[in-house]
């Protein structure tokens, strides 16, 4: 008996010993891991505990906090002023559903557990700080004519314009768009799914603006120009390419037809062929240049490339880096095949061509401060990029103000002020089955002052035949570019 009875002790030692060993263990190896776990719902309690800081947009605060009546757990939640006209650049914050955008870029800043905002006092006393600022570039101007603009023709698509001086984000809008303040309580799950929609994919959410790359259709020219120049292809927009039309796509049988006729662009010089979007001129183009240096210039425009804005570009615009066909070469020359692209990565084209063609790093964020407005990140001196030669820029705008003077970019001028752009239309879909997207990309200067804009049209309602960017993008375009050069 004795010998069973000390058996059973020494068991129920090495029990305990082994009990001992896994607590330390988790609690000395695994506690911050665990205590930094998403899932861990007592870090959602923490961060909900007070007031958050807030996202700025010139000068006034759109985002605030609330008092929460509906649920014991959280003393605050989120709320946010006209939330669906900034919702792509705040993202929400929710009890439920976590962080996105600038809400989650930020979200140690804005709870105060940032460790820059920490006074020795604070980290003595482990107390939580008081909540830091984020002071974004967005011109409320601009980002409300584009809303707008969006939501009185009920069109869906998105729009992002740029400051090309200062690589200042001035403005991202997506249609449709959700409110952020539906979803930030402990008990919103039924506009969680109106959000998600019936295929659960989440329209509403999605952010066209800079996530979602696309077809970019006959914008992409400019791309393909740029190449063309830059590479001694081109050295007087002016002269006759002796490009003829009709035109067979090389290593095909198939005819590449242009919307302006044969006629129209048989042997037409570049700027002719860019103001009447020709496809054979730029098909041939890129068939010229071949693969590598047409990828070499769409990189150095910022296709595939992350940018962090700070929000993530993900994922990023595309130029085919696995070896082409020489068909398949010429289409991607008109912004077809595999190419793809975001508004955003279009208007940072346009940027970099109206500033001699130097590319500044795009930013939405100014500054970062703490409670007290010091300050603790800065964007104010970006990098950036000579990515083509100043005469290159200076004969790609010279035809892009074709476009917008004598072409199907007329809706876009804006009295008083120097307009370029250039139109677009893509096919998607199997065998073309969905309506085409509608695309423009402008440039506007006056007085001193300047802006690129970029805008996609997904679906308007309008009959297939008149979709295109100059009938349905350019008018946006002319009232964003409006907003900000007549300040």
């Amino acid at each position: 008996m004795n010998k069973t009875i000390r058996r059973a002790s020494v068991f129920c030692l090495l029990l305990v010993l082994a009990l001992l060993v896994r607590v330390t263990w988790v609690q000395a190896y695994q506690g911050q891991a665990l205590a930094d776990d998403k899932n861990n719902r007592r870090n959602t309690i923490d961060q909900y505990a007070n007031p958050l800081g807030n996202i700025i947009v010139g000068g006034e605060a759109i985002t605030g906090s609330t008092e929460t009546t509906d649920d014991k757990d959280f003393g605050y939640k989120r709320t946010y002023v006209d939330g669906p006209l900034y919702a792509p650049i705040t993202g929400r914050s929710s009890q439920v559903y976590g962080t996105s955008m600038l809400e989650g870029v930020y979200k140690d800043v804005l709870n105060g557990s940032d460790s820059r905002l920490k006074s020795i006092m604070d980290v003595l006393t482990n107390k939580r700080a008081d909540p830091g600022n984020v002071l974004t570039t967005i011109d409320k101007d601009v980002q409300k004519a584009a809303y707008d603009a969006f939501q009185d023709n009920g069109k869906e698509g998105a729009a992002v314009a740029l400051d090309p001086a200062t690589g200042a984000i001035l403005a991202v809008v997506n249609n449709p768009s959700f409110d952020p303040g539906r979803i930030a309580g402990a008990h919103d799950g039924d506009a969680w799914k109106e959000y998600l929609g019936e295929d659960g994919k989440g329209k509403a959410m999605e952010n066209v603006a800079l996530r979602k790359p696309q077809a970019p259709g006959s914008t992409f020219k400019l791309v393909t120009l740029a190449a063309a120049i830059e590479n001694g292809l081109v050295t007087d927009i002016d002269a006759p390419t002796g490009i003829a039309a009709p035109y067979v796509i090389p290593g095909t049988v198939t005819r590449l037809p242009s919307e302006a006729g044969d006629a129209a662009c048989n042997n037409v010089s570049a700027r002719e062929a860019l103001k009447k979007s020709c496809n054979n001129v730029f098909a041939e183009y890129a068939h010229r240049l071949g693969q590598d240096k047409m990828r070499a210039m769409a990189e150095k425009l910022g296709f595939n490339k992350e940018f962090d804005t700070p929000i993530r570009t993900s994922p990023a615009s595309k130029y085919p880096q696995k070896k082409m066909s020489v068909d398949q070469v010429a289409q991607s020359g008109i912004g077809q095949f595999d190419v793809q692209a975001t508004p955003f990565q279009m208007a940072l084209i346009t940027a970099a061509i109206q500033n001699g063609g130097k590319l500044v790093a795009p930013h939405m964020v100014s500054e970062v401060t703490d409670a007290n407005g010091n300050v603790l990140e800065s964007f104010k001196d970006p990098k950036s990029d000579q990515v083509m030669s100043a005469k290159t820029a200076s004969m790609l705008q010279a035809a892009m103000r074709t476009v917008a003077t004598d072409g199907g970019g007329r809706p876009a001028q804006v009295p008083g002020a120097e307009v370029g752009g250039k139109t677009g239309t893509a096919q998607r879909g199997v065998d073309n089955s969905l309506p085409p997207l509608a695309w423009f990309t402008s440039y506007g200067k006056a007085n001193g002052k300047q802006i690129a804009v970029a805008i996609v049209i997904e679906n308007s309602g309008t009959e297939r035949s008149e979709i295109g960017g100059g009938k349905l993008a350019a008018p946006i375009a002319q009232k964003m570019m409006a907003a900000w050069l007549k300040k």
